[in-house]
């Protein structure tokens, strides 16, 4: 079963687009050196919770929003010779310095994780009527 490496993080409206980018940058590295799936997602729905949320998770401020992200490996073992791979590569040390980041580092956490359910629906038939 895979393994995976998940993010939160927060990112100024104001620089989303340059979040972007820098996050396709990188996930073209992660796939060339091995990864199976990168995924960015920007806050759609979601709200302050009573005790806790993605919100208050990074303390978000009002020009801001949440960015959830997550990188597909084949195992645990992979992910961590794949990251190696990734750290070394020089195109990624020149986007690692914090102070070009678009995004608070200090507010950003990750983690690995071991699946524990995985499901995917089968492909399923073309219904839709046949093009004249």
């Amino acid at each position: 079963m895979a393994y995976v490496d998940g993010f939160v993080l927060p990112v100024p409206l104001a620089k989303l687009a340059d979040y972007r980018k820098l996050a396709r940058k990188a996930g073209k590295i992660w796939i060339e050196h091995g990864a199976l799936a990168y995924t960015e997602c920007v806050a759609d729905d979601v709200k302050p919770g009573k005790l806790t949320s993605f919100p208050q998770s990074v303390k978000l401020k009002a020009d801001e929003t949440v960015i959830f992200a997550w990188i597909v490996y084949p195992s645990r073992k992979a992910r961590d010779a794949i990251n190696a791979r990734v750290m070394a590569d020089s195109r990624l040390a020149a986007m690692a310095d914090p102070a070009s980041h678009p995004f608070d580092g200090k507010r950003m956490f990750w983690g690995g994780f071991k699946p524990i359910v995985a499901l995917e629906a089968a492909p399923k038939a073309d219904l839709s009527p046949a093009s004249p």
